[in-house]
């Protein structure tokens, strides 16, 4: 037995370090990051117009008519733009002109039946004016400021409106004192009123919308330009309604 000399190393301990979990770390990052972005993506559509088209059928309900025809509902289709612009989080403002196009219920010609308004109408200077035809159809324009809330795919919404529309007759009026001249004598008016509806978002850029229209006529009379008279001239305010059924296309926005 001999001994043997060995000289001892010194012990090296490495130093102990905390280190985060990579995925920990990563999935922090990321969550931050979508934070980020979603309130990027927010803030964008605050400040963004988003504008597009309208098309749709409806009905219109019109009291002055109830007391001459038994169908008071008018079929019709309507054309229109939009722009609008998210003014908080889920609160849009919705600026619309539609023009609305309204099939006849109601016809009504002198040369064929006997109705109510057959006979001579006199001006105030005793010129003669004989009925001649009168039907319900026409055109009439459309502008809103609607305020909409968006929850999740639906968009609940509330109006105010301004309506023009034109009704018109025609009469045979006096040319050289002879009745043989054909005029129209028209009723024009703009109404305010108020709508309400919902929309539904499917796809990503079309809209199905459920509306309701009301506004209400007032003092409505018959006139031409060539006659300072008015026909049919009434104080009685008269109420129209709409209900329309339409799709929506955005031009812009996501």
């Amino acid at each position: 037995m001999k001994p043997i000399k060995l000289k001892p190393n010194p012990l090296i301990f490495r130093t102990p370090e905390v280190e985060e979990k990579f995925f920990v770390r990563n999935i922090y990052n990321e969550e931050r990051e979508k934070q980020r972005a979603k309130n990027r993506i927010r803030k964008q559509k605050i400040n963004t117009f988003e504008y597009g088209i309208e098309t749709g059928i409806g009905l219109k309900y019109s009291d002055w008519t109830k007391a001459i025809s038994k169908n008071r509902e008018q079929f019709g289709e309507n054309l229109g733009i939009w722009i609008s612009k998210n003014i908080l989080p889920q609160t849009i403002l919705l600026f619309s002109a539609n023009i609305y196009h309204w099939n006849s219920t109601l016809d009504i010609d002198a040369n064929k039946d006997d109705t109510a308004l057959n006979g001579f109408y006199f001006t105030e200077d005793h010129q003669p004016l004989l009925f001649q035809r009168f039907n319900n159809k026409h055109f009439d324009y459309t502008f809103q400021l609607k305020l909409m809330y968006e929850w999740k795919k639906l968009r609940p919404f509330a109006g105010i409106l301004v309506n023009q529309n034109t009704y018109k007759m025609q009469f045979l009026v006096p040319e050289n004192s002879v009745l043989t001249k054909m005029e129209d004598f028209k009723s024009s008016q703009t109404c305010l009123g108020f709508s309400f509806g919902l929309q539904y978002k499917f796809f990503r850029k079309f809209l199905l919308s459920l509306e309701y229209q009301q506004y209400k006529m007032k003092n409505v009379s018959l006139k031409n330009s060539s006659f300072d008279f008015d026909i049919f001239q009434t104080n009685n305010t008269f109420v129209e309604r709409k209900i329309n059924f339409g799709i929506s296309y955005s031009i812009s926005g996501s």
